[in-house]
């Protein structure tokens, strides 16, 4: 028969007691509480952490009893005392492991020691190096103390930068007090990243950051947080996690398992992607919490078998502030320099890769190439770029540029009359792109390749059950006519493109404004830090 203490004191003999009045020292008082004691009260000196640790119980006066509690607690629960670390000086972090994985633990101090693990980072101006460059600084600004461990910035290009070539470990100390500290780690980047070398790029990324990890037992993180890709990094963060006692979460950008065998980068046999897949499930579930960007993301999560108490959203944000509608009549750099005043510029921005479908609007710039109103603007770069230049090489209503800093990122974003985000099939819920942030902030109509139901279709063609105002139109990859259709219905209609626009600012304000995103996403940080008390069985 088993008894569930639940904050009432224990004897010897089992049964439970009433609160007994104070000054009573018998072995009456509550374990956790008593053994909090102890780790909070080193010396008689220490009346500060004695004062502390009062919510948790009542201090006991006689230190030989607490051991005789300790003795107990060790050999009747047959659990372990994992480790007190000091916090900051301030507060001792007492956790109690025992079969169970459960933990006791007093409330930290609200600064926290926070480890990033992930491939990518600043100064990438793209993808999920811009936004986990963005937290990181975000976080460290809220005064946690932050250590990054990533690679060499190389995305989208697929190229190290030249001023980070040639050292293979690189530690950049913050600049200012309390930036984030940067671990960069060397990495195999290959010139065109089909599905093996992609593979072992990813892998080489762990291979290259196992002794920077290590390195960080020491510092005692509370929570390392790993964001996917790469996945590859998924046992060596839950190898630190667990041997520092640390918390530990996923954020995953990409299922990065599933893309490859569902985009064709890996083949599809069988008995590996079963493994594959299930080795995934045994690792996604080692984690404390396990996050994704978007809710059809976090259904997929759901579905693989990440349980709803793991399982949180945290979406890719925008600053609202800084990519705004520009007023009307206003006078816009990239048009100027392009030679494009008084076009109807349908504008892709961002990564331009295998994932993106590009090659899926080739055939929609043939079909405006003799109307003299349209013009089509690409921006960025990738592996399937130079592939690209080759399709639209000879369309003369077709301009390709460089990514752009991102202090001119507003005005390219407002140079479009019409947002255009393609996506291959398949890819919609395996992927949510985080380009479409900027498309709804800069007020302007989207036309997306999606599939019915997915997270893409139901923020750009709207939803009533989301309570969603459609933000621009929504066609299938497999229909080319009806991609055309769409873009001449907003290239001939400037009241649907005005009214899809104000929609689309309107989602990005309520929805993907940075500084609630990000704040919720601290709160829950803090919530997963100071875990309630747990109910402890006794056997």
């Amino acid at each position: 028969m088993s008894r569930v203490l639940r904050g009432k004191p224990w004897s010897k003999d089992g049964s439970d007691h009433e609160d007994e009045k104070e000054g009573d020292s018998e072995c009456g008082q509550r374990l956790g509480f008593a053994l909090c004691q102890k780790l909070a009260r080193r010396s008689s000196r220490d009346r500060e952490g004695r004062s502390r640790t009062r919510d948790f119980g009542r201090v006991h006066s006689h230190r030989m009893q607490a051991k005789e509690v300790i003795r107990k607690l060790l050999t009747v629960w047959k659990g372990s005392i994992a480790r007190c670390p000091q916090s900051n000086g301030k507060m001792r972090d007492y956790r109690l492991r025992e079969s169970g994985e459960q933990r006791l633990r007093i409330s930290p101090p609200a600064r926290l020691r926070i480890l990033i693990y992930g491939i990518n980072y600043s100064p990438e101006l793209t993808g999920v190096g811009k936004y986990t460059g963005e937290m990181a600084a975000w976080l460290a600004a809220r005064g946690h103390e932050i250590r990054v461990i990533t690679a060499p910035p190389y995305y989208p290009a697929w190229k190290v930068r030249e001023d980070y070539r040639g050292k293979w470990y690189r530690t950049e100390l913050p600049k200012v007090p309390g930036a984030p500290t940067v671990y960069r780690t060397p990495l195999y980047v290959p010139r065109e990243p089909s599905g093996a070398r992609r593979m072992l790029h990813l892998f080489s990324f762990m291979v290259g950051s196992i002794p920077v990890m290590m390195k960080q037992h020491s510092w005692k993180p509370d929570l390392i947080w790993t964001v996917e890709p790469t996945f590859f990094g998924a046992p060596l963060a839950l190898l630190l996690a667990r041997t520092t006692q640390a918390a530990s979460w996923l954020h995953v950008q990409d299922f990065e398992v599933d893309a490859a065998f569902d985009l064709g980068l890996l083949p599809s046999n069988g008995r590996v992607q079963s493994f594959a897949l299930r080795l995934e499930r045994v690792f996604t579930d080692a984690f404390s919490r396990v996050s994704s960007i978007s809710g059809k993301m976090v259904e997929r999560s759901l579905a693989k078998g990440v349980s709803p108490i793991q399982s949180r959203l945290f979406p890719n944000w925008v600053d609202v502030d800084v990519i705004r509608p520009q007023a009307a009549g206003s006078q816009n750099s990239f048009r100027r320099e392009l030679g494009l005043e008084g076009k109807i510029i349908l504008l892709y921005s961002g990564n331009m890769g295998a994932k993106q479908g590009l090659e899926l609007l080739v055939p929609l710039a043939a079909a405006f190439e003799d109307d003299p109103r349209v013009h089509f603007l690409f921006c960025g770069e990738g592996s399937f770029r130079s592939m690209f230049e080759g399709m639209v090489a000879h369309r003369p209503n077709v301009t390709l540029i460089d990514i752009q800093p991102m202090e001119r990122l507003n005005d390219l974003l407002n140079a479009a009359d019409i947002h255009l985000l393609p996506q291959r099939p398949g890819a919609a819920d395996l992927v949510m792109p985080s380009k479409l942030t900027g498309m709804l902030s800069s007020g302007r109509p989207v036309v997306a390749i999606a599939e019915p139901g997915t997270q893409v279709a139901h923020v750009v063609g709207g939803s009533d059950a989301l309570d969603i105002d459609p933000c621009g139109l929504v066609v299938q990859a497999h229909d080319p006519t009806e991609l055309q259709k769409a873009a001449r219905c907003l290239i001939d209609s400037p009241t649907l493109r005005s009214k899809f626009g104000a929609a689309a600012r309107r989602y990005a304000v309520r929805h993907l404004g940075r500084e609630q995103v990000l704040a919720r996403f601290e709160q829950e940080l803090l919530s997963l830090i100071r875990e309630p008390e747990p109910v402890i069985q006794v056997n």
